[in-house]
C-alpha cells in the first residue's frame, strides 16, 4: 500500500475505518491450551466454548449500536477473520446480528489473520508456557521460536491484509476479527504510525533497520483484549 511518494501512509489517510474484535472465549481458553497451527485451529472442537457465543453476540450488538449512533449504515460493513474455528464461529455470530449474509462477498475468512505460530514445542501445551514466549517477543521482537513466528513475522502478514483491503475497499468499515496476539501486534503496528508516517516501511524492513520499530512491536502487550471485546482502531 503506497502513496505517490513511495512509501505507505499513515492511519491518517487510511480508505476505511478499522475495527478490530477478538473472538468469544473458546474450548483451548477453557481447556488452558495453546493451539495456535492451522491444522489444530480449524478442528471444530477448538472452537467457541458456550459462553463465547454469548460474548460474540453480545459485540455483534455493541458494535450495531455504535455504528448507528455514528450514522453508518451496516451494508457498509466488511468483516475479515481468520479461518481457525473460534474466530469463524465468532464473526458468523456477529454477521448474523448485523443482518450480513456470511456466505456472501462481505466476510472472508483471511490468511492473514491468523493466530501467531507459536512452533511445535509450544502446540497443545498448557498456556503456562506462554510466559516464555513472550518474554522473547519483548526483548527480541524479530526472534522467532523454533518452527515458529516472530512478532516481526505476525506484523507483517498484517501489513499484507491492511495493504490488501485498503485496495479493494474504500469508506467501508472494517471488521477484523482474530485473535490476542496478532491484534494486538495490529494496533501496536497502527499506534507507532499514528507518530510516523513511515513506520509501515520500517516494519517491513525490521531486521535492517531496528530499533524503533523493535520498541513498538515490543510492547504490544498493552494492547491485551478481553474475549468477546471490540473497539475501534482507526
Amino acid at each position: 500500500m503506497e502513496d505517490s511518494s513511495g512509501a505507505s501512509p499513515s492511519p491518517a489517510i487510511l480508505r476505511n475505518r478499522y475495527w478490530i474484535l477478538l473472538h468469544g472465549r473458546s474450548v483451548p481458553n477453557e481447556r488452558g491450551l495453546i493451539v495456535s497451527s492451522l491444522e489444530n485451529g480449524t478442528k471444530l472442537e477448538f472452537g467457541l466454548a458456550p459462553p463465547g457465543f454469548e460474548q460474540a453476540r453480545a459485540a455483534g450488538e455493541l458494535l450495531q449500536k455504535e455504528l448507528e449512533e455514528m450514522g453508518v449504515p451496516l451494508d457498509s460493513v466488511k468483516i475479515r477473520y481468520s479461518p481457525f474455528s473460534r474466530t469463524t464461529e465468532t464473526a458468523r455470530v456477529v454477521a448474523g446480528v448485523l443482518s450480513i449474509p456470511f456466505e456472501g462477498p462481505s466476510c472472508e475468512a483471511v490468511m492473514g489473520l491468523c493466530e501467531h505460530y507459536f512452533g511445535p514445542s509450544y502446540e497443545l501445551h498448557s498456556h503456562d508456557k506462554y510466559a516464555e514466549v513472550w518474554a522473547v517477543d519483548e526483548a527480541h521482537p524479530h526472534m522467532a521460536p523454533e518452527g515458529g513466528e516472530s512478532v516481526a513475522d505476525v506484523a507483517n502478514r498484517l501489513l499484507a491484509v491492511l495493504s490488501s483491503t485498503e485496495t479493494d475497499f474504500h469508506s467501508s468499515e472494517m471488521l477484523i476479527v482474530s485473535h490476542g496476539d496478532p491484534l494486538q501486534i495490529f494496533e501496536a503496528v497502527l499506534s507507532g504510525a499514528k507518530e510516523n508516517a513511515s513506520f509501515l516501511d520500517g516494519v517491513r524492513d525490521l531486521k535492517v533497520k531496528g530499533t524503533a520499530v523493535a520498541s513498538v512491536l515490543s510492547q504490544h502487550r498493552k494492547f491485551a483484549l478481553a474475549t468477546g471485546e471490540v473497539h475501534r482502531v482507526v
